[in-house]
């Protein structure tokens, strides 16, 4: 099993710990349990001391299933896996699911896990290229194209890491049609989903049996460090994926549990928190974009991340560096998705941070063009 280097996380793991704007974060501004308490105005903190510190419910408390599945349509209890994050989920239906000699189609730019971590399995994978000038969203012949004989999984983020895209309900609807004809399965990945209620398209585990959707508490929610994510699929997939977790990780612990409870019993109270810091970033690259003609960006509908296009004659790994080492402000630079002359941008640090950072880049740009 050879996996190739997961390069945004390695170059995040890297740069993130030493900046002074972080500009690319994909997390909504992580919360304290006492802010938490104060939003909720529950007794957190001392129901915390009272927990024992066991392996926990092994397959999440009913609660907690409850409270998962207020996010969806359909489903009961039994359409639920508990795991260690959104990304342990993929894993977990990526490593159910693939074979070697089996194909995967995803997309480019994406979240890399979604087509090496299948290559490490043995797969073989085809990437549907987005284009900037089509707004980064891909149609229904794009995916006819890139699926052949031996795909066994359509892979996405929706919205999509790096750019924003979200998946229109017509689209998913076309794609289910076809895949369902073929026994394809869909993964999504929906953990930046839920900012812009607009903008939603059903949840793939509601529309389609081989339908599967993946989240967690990371991005939206604010609580990267809770590391509690689900699978949401159907009842034999999820059996499945609960044999392996014995082998893999147990139980996700009593505190996640309690915590990821509490956050989604209160979830309009931290969604609206989230949804103020997203709106006032959102009008802060809207003014900036509009005086700034080295910048340009498709905003996106929904989610928290945006790659934005520079115009400078300076590769991006070159700029990040500079620009995190000369200014302290720090991006994810586009060669981590493969494509040149891109930031990533997030939506989710304070307002006053985010316009200073790209004040900063501004400044450096003028410099290389100068």
């Amino acid at each position: 099993m050879h996996l190739k280097e997961f390069s945004v996380e390695t170059w995040m793991t890297e740069h993130e710990g030493d900046c002074q704007y972080n500009l690319a974060d994909t997390c909504i501004k992580a919360m304290s349990l006492r802010e938490l308490e104060s939003l909720t105005h529950e007794d957190i903190i001392n129901h915390i001391y009272d927990i024992p510190l066991d392996y926990g419910p092994i397959q999440g408390s009913q609660e907690l299933k409850d409270a998962i599945l207020t996010l969806y349509k359909t489903g009961d209890h039994d359409n639920l896996a508990i795991t260690r994050g959104a990304v342990n989920a993929n894993q977990h239906v990526m490593d159910t699911i693939l074979e070697p000699g089996d194909h995967i189609v995803a997309l480019t730019p994406g979240y890399e896990q979604f087509y090496t971590y299948p290559a490490s399995l043995g797969c073989d994978y085809t990437l549907i290229a987005l284009q900037e000038e089509k707004q980064w969203e891909p149609s229904i012949e794009d995916f006819k194209e890139a699926i052949n004989d031996r795909t066994k999984m359509i892979i996405l983020n929706a919205p999509n890491n790096p750019t924003g895209t979200i998946i229109k309900q017509d689209l998913m609807e076309q794609l289910i049609a076809y895949c369902q004809r073929r026994s394809i399965y869909i993964l999504v990945d929906e953990i930046y989903k839920g900012i812009n209620p607009q903008a939603y398209c059903d949840s793939v585990s509601d529309l389609y049996e081989l339908g599967i959707t993946t989240s967690s508490l990371a991005k939206i929610y604010s609580f990267a460090g809770l590391r509690l994510g689900w699978i949401k699929a159907n009842k034999e997939l999820i059996k499945q994926i609960n044999f392996r977790r014995d082998y893999t990780m147990i139980s996700t612990g009593a505190i996640d549990d309690y915590l990821t409870c509490c956050v989604l019993r209160h979830k309009e109270e931290v969604l609206k928190r989230s949804r103020d810091i997203v709106s006032k970033n959102i009008a802060i690259l809207k003014e900036y974009l509009a005086s700034e003609p080295l910048v340009s960006c498709v905003i996106p509908q929904d989610g928290t991340v945006a790659f934005l296009h520079y115009h400078a004659p300076i590769d991006s790994k070159t700029l990040c560096e500079e620009l995190q080492a000369k200014c302290g402000v720090f991006f994810v630079p586009g060669a981590c998705f493969d494509q040149e002359y891109y930031l990533r941008f997030g939506f989710t640090q304070d307002p006053h941070i985010i316009k200073q950072g790209l004040s900063l880049l501004s400044a450096y740009l003028h410099e290389q063009t100068d």
